[in-house]
């Protein structure tokens, strides 16, 4: 561990499960990095995401937005290219973005929109899209005609939560500079649509735990029955 994680870890107290708003004044107080960090969300489900009927996933706009600007690549065309470049949509194209995809191995972008008239296209570089999470997928509301709306959200700060493979959820809550109380209100919010997305196959205990942490500090674990 660096000199700043063990003066980080320090500061936490062992075995103990904190309320979360302590735990996330805690998370601020930590040693700070050069640059403005991630506050990040771990929650550990009881569900089985092997399980089709146990999977939890879905999309939301946090009430504060991440703090992050994200560029967005949208694949459409005639009417809807001209609605992606008014709603602010950093790059706009159809057949010749793909094309730069595939040759130039490009990857100038966060997320990709498509209208669902490209998804054959998008066939072409699904291999190489899939594995960096960037290809458009209707769950997550990036294959769709309503790209104003779909452009919109993505700026105003739409995450997407699902679980790994260890039945965990990680997800950014916005930035230290936030200050606590906007980054409760993240919390809380995500916390909530999470809840809400509990499977009705879930047996026993859903949330099993419940950390914070900033992107170079430590876990603080959080009393999920709090």
């Amino acid at each position: 561990m660096s000199k700043r994680m063990i003066e980080a870890a320090k500061l936490i107290e062992k075995g103990k499960l904190y309320d979360s708003m302590e735990a996330i004044e805690l998370a601020l107080k930590m040693p700070k990095a050069k640059f403005d960090e991630t506050l990040e969300m771990h929650i550990k489900l009881g569900v089985d995401g092997k399980q089709a009927d146990q999977q939890v996933r879905g999309v939301m706009v946090l009430p504060n937005g991440t703090g992050k600007s994200k560029k967005v690549l949208v694949l459409a065309k005639g009417e809807k290219a001209d609605q992606a470049k008014q709603a602010g949509a950093d790059y706009v194209g159809d057949d010749d973005m793909i094309q730069k995809i595939q040759s130039e191995n490009w990857f100038d972008y966060d997320v990709v929109v498509a209208t669902p008239d490209m998804m054959a296209s998008l066939g072409r570089i699904a291999k190489l899209l899939g594995p960096k999470g960037l290809m458009p997928n209707p769950k997550s509301g990036t294959v769709t005609m309503d790209v104003t709306k779909a452009v919109s959200e993505i700026k105003a700060g739409k995450i997407e939560y699902r679980l790994d493979k260890n039945n965990v959820i990680h997800c950014p809550i916005g930035k230290v500079s936030f200050g606590a109380e906007k980054l409760k209100e993240n919390y809380d919010a995500l916390l909530d649509a999470i809840v809400k997305a509990k499977p009705a196959a879930a047996k026993g205990t859903y949330l099993k735990s419940i950390a914070v942490s900033t992107t170079m500090g430590v876990g603080i674990k959080i009393n999920p029955r709090q």
